[in-house]
């Protein structure tokens, strides 16, 4: 990508009630900031929904396809999560994504895309926030100069020809397991990444060798949290990756510090049992928000003590050649 090029914005999961139509407003703004053309997609209209959903799951991907298939369209960023993506992973045209890969940004149940998209055609896809829930949501709440920071940033990694490197870190970094590794960045949201794996458009396991795991979580129960890594233990995930990064949780029940309620490193630590890998929790991605973009499927270097996480590829990319594409 370059700046001047056009990203759309659109209905990829759950509609725009009328109250987001707001932060759909700041978000094109601060896209424009960033340099970039925006158009809005036609489903992104306010007050249309069908159940849960912005659109029927057909009419949500015939949107998708065209906008894979167009040539002027650089970059896609969902407006919000939601329960969609479920309904459309078969219908998505992987052959328009090989011919002219395109970053696709959002979090929630766009995990599902991202895990999917890379498992098929190697796309990096952006564990990124939102268009009006993030950019015109939880960044407008930032302070200015983390604003700024986060600007800069997305900016960079869409069109820097470069690896970024070292992501910013703040105070809240935690290490909760000692130790350094290389490996593939791939994850998403717990509940999303367990179904996934539970479709035929799973990643196959040996994708997960070496692996920097990424998760977040968000409501519920913390004994879901438990519940979600146990299977990601009973599945032979956990034995593959060389190291996992956590985000902040967000409206957890259950988490605490006692008998009757762990904090979330002890249910971590409980799950990972003898597996002796380098994990850094409390990272600034997920629903808690603002966040730093993950780019599911390019390299990363991880060291838990010193509280680092850096980007040793660029994300975005050409069709061909080794490695994932962006």
């Amino acid at each position: 990508m370059t700046p001047g090029d056009l990203v759309v914005i659109a209905s990829l999961s759950g509609p725009l009630d009328v109250g987001h139509a707001p932060g759909l407003e700041q978000a094109v703004a601060v896209l424009e900031r960033m340099g970039f053309r925006v158009r809005l997609a036609p489903l992104l209209e306010t007050g249309r929904h069908h159940w849960w959903s912005a659109a029927q799951p057909a009419d949500i991907a015939e949107e998708l396809n065209a906008l894979l298939r167009d040539p002027e369209v650089r970059a896609i960023i969902a407006h919000d999560g939601g329960h969609t993506v479920l309904g459309y992973l078969d219908l998505i045209d992987v052959e328009a994504i090989t011919a002219d890969p395109k970053p696709i940004l959002g979090y929630s149940d766009l995990s599902l895309l991202h895990l999917v998209l890379y498992a098929r055609t190697g796309l990096v896809g952006f564990h990124a926030d939102l268009a009006t829930s993030g950019l015109g949501g939880h960044w407008q709440a930032a302070p200015a100069a983390r604003q700024a920071e986060l600007e800069k940033l997305y900016s960079t990694l869409l069109t820097g020809p470069e690896a970024i490197g070292a992501l910013p870190t703040t105070s809240s970094w935690e290490c909760w397991r000692a130790g350094r590794t290389e490996g593939r960045l791939i994850g998403g949201l717990t509940n999303r990444i367990v179904l996934a794996q539970a479709t035929r458009h799973a990643l196959p396991l040996e994708r997960f060798d070496g692996a920097v795991l990424f998760w977040e979580e968000m409501g519920g129960h913390a004994s879901h949290v438990w519940s979600y890594l146990q299977v990601l233990r009973h599945s032979g995930i956990l034995d593959r990756i060389s190291g996992m990064v956590v985000g902040v949780p967000h409206e957890i029940d259950g988490l605490g510090g006692s008998d009757a309620s762990p904090t979330l490193p002890e249910i971590v630590l409980d799950v990972l049992g003898d597996r002796d890998i380098p994990v850094l929790g409390n990272v600034e991605f997920g629903h808690a928000g603002p966040n730093l973009p993950m780019p599911v499927g390019i390299r990363v270097a991880l060291d838990a003590q010193q509280r680092t996480l850096s980007l040793l590829e660029p994300a975005v990319r050409p069709a061909h050649g080794d490695g994932p594409v962006g």
